[in-house]
């Protein structure tokens, strides 16, 4: 049995391991490596975007999704109790008007959310858009910054 394979897309000789598994191929992997496929998945994404937010919409209100969307805001809300509180907190500042929500600081979508840096400072807050907000997050994670530490 063969250890590797060319990818029809790239031309690549790549190892097996390169390819994602798939039982109706003749080797039982795809045909195009996992580099490729990636890049195509991305792509139509990018090109589907409102169809594929839609499907996903429906899809989220599957029972088993709503069920497991449920465990995982509870484990979210539970994990830390100054979490919820500094949301909390937010949400009554807007409400009161001691807070005002603004478009989002890196693209200047309407539909932002308050971003903490620190849950240790509640109403510091920076507002950012959905995407932007997730794209904070991982910067955060990827530069070891802890909202939830002391400073």
């Amino acid at each position: 049995m063969a250890n590797s394979k060319i990818c029809f897309k790239c031309s690549k000789h790549l190892p097996l391991t390169e390819f994602y598994k798939h039982q109706a191929m003749a080797d039982g992997h795809l045909g195009k490596c996992k580099t490729c496929t990636k890049s195509d998945v991305a792509e139509h994404r990018l090109n589907n975007l409102e169809k594929i937010r839609q499907y996903d919409r429906i899809r989220a209100k599957y029972p088993e999704r709503a069920k497991y969307c449920a465990e995982i805001t509870k484990a979210w809300r539970s994990s830390d109790k100054r979490i919820m509180q500094c949301h909390s907190k937010v949400a009554r500042a807007v409400k009161n008007g001691i807070l005002v929500r603004q478009p989002c600081e890196i693209c200047g979508s309407e539909k932002s959310i308050a971003h903490h840096e620190s849950y240790n400072r509640p109403l510091d807050v920076r507002w950012l858009c959905e995407p932007h907000h997730k794209e904070r997050h991982k910067q955060m994670v990827l530069a070891d910054i802890d909202p939830l530490s002391e400073e």
